[in-house]
């Protein structure tokens, strides 16, 4: 049975593991959650919650990641794998010629005043949006055309715009992608208690809701890094009228 590999590469708190949920309740489909993680930590020593759980937990080498896990076997025709674009650090990228490639998005000025709540201040490498941009034009070289999603048309219209992501991956849509059991999956990593409190009170993708709060004026140096990475991949993100 040939398996169709799907990489979402996303940035943090850009509701990720909602879509990697949505795709768990596939019948054809295995998920699995951010297999290079323990890599980045290794080689990047980045200090984020629960770091020495995830590295006695997981297979710390990124090259031995790609081939036993991301290409390795999969005994379901579909295979999901929420991934964080800024995990590609000393990473061959060439193996994403075999696999199917997506781009998540979102706003940074929501993003951020997310993530600043895990990591504290972040820089725009935490964010993963170069890093995604820079993805974008590599896949394009290779003669990929990568779905790239915006967080915040997905939870305006998940039915929509999950109808068209499917449609753009050859698979049909199931109406099962747009609800989960509360409590989250058993695929969740072991760093789930650090960052997926909200989103393992859901059932279904939550109803897009602006952000209130003011904006810190800690965070708009990073902000005004990020924004014209954002602007570019969202002028090219799937709507519900698209």
């Amino acid at each position: 049975m040939q398996t169709q590999r799907i990489c979402l590469w996303s940035g943090p708190r850009n509701i990720s593991t909602a879509l990697m949920y949505a795709f768990g309740q596939r019948s054809d489909t295995e998920i699995i959650d951010e297999p290079l993680y323990a890599h980045y930590l290794h080689v990047t020593g980045a200090t984020h919650p629960g770091r020495e759980d995830v590295m006695t937990s997981m297979q710390t080498d990124g090259a031995a990641v790609i081939r036993d896990v991301i290409l390795g076997p999969c005994t379901k025709s579909v295979l999901f794998m929420k991934q964080m674009a800024h995990h590609l650090v000393d990473i061959n990228a060439s193996f994403m010629r075999k696999t199917v490639n997506i781009l998540l998005i979102r706003d940074p000025k929501e993003m951020l005043l997310s993530l600043t709540k895990v990591i504290g201040i972040p820089t725009l490498k935490d964010t993963g949006l170069k890093m995604q941009a820079e993805l974008l034009s590599e896949l394009r070289e290779m003669g990929q055309s990568p779905p790239i999603l915006d967080a915040r048309e997905l939870l305006l219209a998940p039915r929509d715009v999950l109808s068209i992501l499917c449609d753009r991956l050859g698979l049909p849509f199931e109406e099962s992608m747009l609800s989960w059991p509360r409590g989250g999956h058993p695929s969740d990593g072991i760093w789930a208690p650090h960052w997926y409190h909200n989103v393992h009170q859901s059932a279904g993708f939550v109803s897009y809701q602006p952000k209130r709060e003011p904006f810190p004026e800690a965070l708009e140096g990073v902000l005004s890094e990020c924004l014209p990475y954002y602007d570019m991949l969202r002028a090219d993100a799937i709507c519900s009228d698209s």
